[in-house]
């Protein structure tokens, strides 16, 4: 399910969310039909509340109802979809095989 908060920014190649005036970040490259995670930016004083694991489920969701596949390059992402593996249709076969998913 997309979150109304988050935005892609595709000029930026970015999602953004945000929260109490700071800017949390999912940045990306976008060459279809892949979509590469590069990295998740959550500032400081946002960290440990979800906020991160918030963003990656709209990516996961996005990618998904726009038929793209994720490359999750970024540490974050990966582990998140290692402890998520529900989410491994909409990630590319190559990484599926490297994250055991």
């Amino acid at each position: 399910m997309l979150d109304p908060d988050i935005h892609d920014t595709a000029d930026r190649n970015r999602y953004e969310l945000v929260v109490d005036g700071e800017t949390a970040v999912v940045t990306y490259n976008l060459s279809p039909p892949n979509l590469m995670i590069t990295e998740t930016l959550v500032p400081e004083r946002l960290e440990g509340q979800g906020i991160a694991s918030r963003l990656a489920r709209h990516v996961l969701a996005d990618a998904k109802a726009r038929g793209l596949l994720i490359l999750p390059v970024c540490p974050f992402f990966a582990a998140y979809l290692q402890k998520h593996p529900e989410h491994a249709e909409v990630v590319h076969p190559t990484y599926r095989t490297i994250l055991g998913l």
